[in-house]
């Protein structure tokens, strides 16, 4: 969580997910039409894990559905909830929301009931 959405910093999430997840060549990775996911840094790292990007159409919020949902979701259970005096104190709560709660307490309708870990478990 910076205060900017340069290349470095969603380039360095990439990485980091990559890294955690080890996907199989093949993956299709969607983004927006964001500058940082357009860079060239950014799609040398996609071709070098093997990946394929796909770009939401120009205009069409139905493309990142999934992603707009959580973003929903964030913004309801969380943010609008809190006022933090600091950076530092929202990365925490947004870590722990995610990490500990979305991904491992949360059950979605999308995923049959499942919480996105369970989910996980199961495809594997």
């Amino acid at each position: 969580m910076r205060d900017h959405m340069r290349t470095e910093l969603t380039l360095g999430a990439l990485i980091m997910a990559a890294q955690r997840q080890r996907p199989g060549p093949g993956l299709i990775h969607h983004s927006d039409r964001g500058s940082q996911y357009a860079a060239e840094a950014y799609a040398q790292q996609l071709a070098l894990m093997g990946a394929k990007p796909s770009m939401s159409r120009t205009g069409c919020c139905y493309d990142n559905a999934p992603m707009e949902s959580f973003f929903h979701s964030l913004k309801v259970e969380l943010v609008h909830q809190h006022r933090w005096t600091t950076r530092e104190e929202a990365r925490r709560d947004l870590f722990v929301y995610i990490e500990s709660y979305y991904n491992r307490q949360r059950i979605h309708s999308a995923i049959g009931y499942l919480t996105p870990e369970q989910a996980e478990r199961k495809m594997n």
